[in-house]
């Protein structure tokens, strides 16, 4: 399996427009952060977790559907609605024009894309077209990928703040972001992950997003032996977080994960 991190910062994205903090002018390429989102790839089977406002640019980069690069998602699995995570969803109209692309995540997420990207879903004229797209409702049981089912995605309910989120485990990777509890039930359901993306905002806590600490203590308590934080915002630099993790969660692996990171797991 493979790993890909198309991107790792929060909703204003690094640099912050109109800022120049440490971490927005840090020459540090790790410090330049797109929304965040990930690729995920097993045995020619591909999917892609939240589609951000630099979707399209997140794509080229890691050559997604480009020779020698990994091949088109056969799926897109939502977290949550939030801007962050899905106004990027048109630009995935040139992966749905020889198929349609199933997009799972949970009910309300799904009425709020509906609602969203309505002329996706409404006769209109061609123009320059629009994305085709099935909404699809997550099944608690999990979703075969690729025409042999070779990779199997299981939602993981995460509440972020009051609102309902999906975190998504891959085997035994688990992808958390957007995340400020996980409830007892999905515990269970991350029983056996070794290895951990969960959202970590900053050191400080805020209401509706792990800090560190927060995202560390979650790992340990699923028993990760690998811990990358995303979800990142311009408060330290990848390089003081490296040191906070060291400090506090050398026990998990934890590091920050950066854009353009990829695993093979």
């Amino acid at each position: 399996m493979r790993l890909t991190f198309l991107g790792t910062g929060t909703s204003h994205g690094m640099p912050v427009i109109g800022c120049s903090c440490r971490a927005c002018s840090s020459p540090d390429g790790r410090d330049a952060r797109y929304r965040a989102s990930i690729l995920v790839e097993e045995g020619g089977a591909s999917a892609v977790v939240d589609a951000g406002p630099e979707f399209r640019l997140q794509a080229l980069r890691a050559r997604i559907g480009l020779p020698g690069g990994p091949p088109p998602p056969e799926a897109l699995l939502l977290t949550h609605a939030h801007s962050d995570h899905v106004n990027g969803l048109d630009d995935i109209r040139p992966l749905t024009m020889e198929r349609v692309l199933p997009v799972y995540g949970e009910r309300e997420t799904l009425d709020e894309t509906a609602r969203r990207f309505a002329y996706a879903f409404r006769k209109t004229q061609e123009g320059g077209g629009k994305p085709r797209i099935e909404l699809r409702e997550a099944p608690p049981g999990g979703i075969e990928i690729g025409a042999l089912g070779e990779l199997k995605a299981v939602p993981v309910p995460l509440l972020h703040g009051s609102i309902p989120a999906l975190g998504w485990r891959f085997g035994r990777l688990a992808y958390l972001t957007d995340a400020s509890a996980i409830p007892e039930g999905s515990f269970r359901l991350l029983e056996g992950v070794e290895v951990l993306v969960v959202d970590g905002l900053r050191a400080r806590p805020h209401e509706t997003h792990f800090s560190f600490g927060q995202a560390i203590a979650a790992a340990r308590r699923i028993g990760a032996a690998s811990t990358w934080i995303t979800h990142i915002c311009h408060e330290a630099t990848h390089e003081e977080i490296e040191a906070y993790c060291a400090a506090e969660g050398a026990d998990v692996g934890a590091r920050p994960a950066w854009d353009g990171l990829s695993l093979e797991l």
